[in-house]
């Protein structure tokens, strides 16, 4: 199963968090002190907002999916279009380790396609990855 996955970047994370809980109907999964998560079925989203990840706003979109076979789909996929991305095994970050391929689209978003790992007790790597 894909999750679309969509990161925001927050001036204040309690604001932040009260939004999107009343938009959502929904408390959040994940909270810690700079970083929150929803992982909501209908539809299915993996929603993130922190503060940790610079200009407030969108951040990155992406899809969440469930093995790494499903990754390399994806990989495979846009390396069959000429479409150029950046593979990271094991990186931690946002509370999780995981799996990703790195992509941005026409519009210069970034799109994480990414398989969890595990849970981690802290936010991981600081740094922004440089896409391509």
């Amino acid at each position: 199963m894909k999750r679309l996955h969509v990161h925001v970047s927050v001036e204040d994370l309690d604001k932040g968090i009260g939004f999107y809980s009343t938009l959502f109907g929904h408390k959040a999964d994940v909270i810690k002190d700079d970083y929150a998560k929803w992982m909501l079925d209908d539809p299915a989203v993996n929603f993130a907002i922190s503060e940790r990840c610079g200009k407030v706003g969108l951040n990155h979109l992406g899809f969440q999916v469930d093995s790494d076979a499903e990754l390399a789909e994806i990989e495979d996929r846009l390396k069959g279009a000429e479409i150029n991305g950046l593979k990271e095994e094991n990186r931690s970050c946002c509370y999780a380790r995981a799996n990703k391929f790195w992509t941005r689209d026409p519009a210069d978003i970034p799109w994480e396609n990414f398989h969890t790992l595990e849970a981690i007790q802290t936010f991981g790597d600081s740094k922004e990855t440089e896409i391509l």
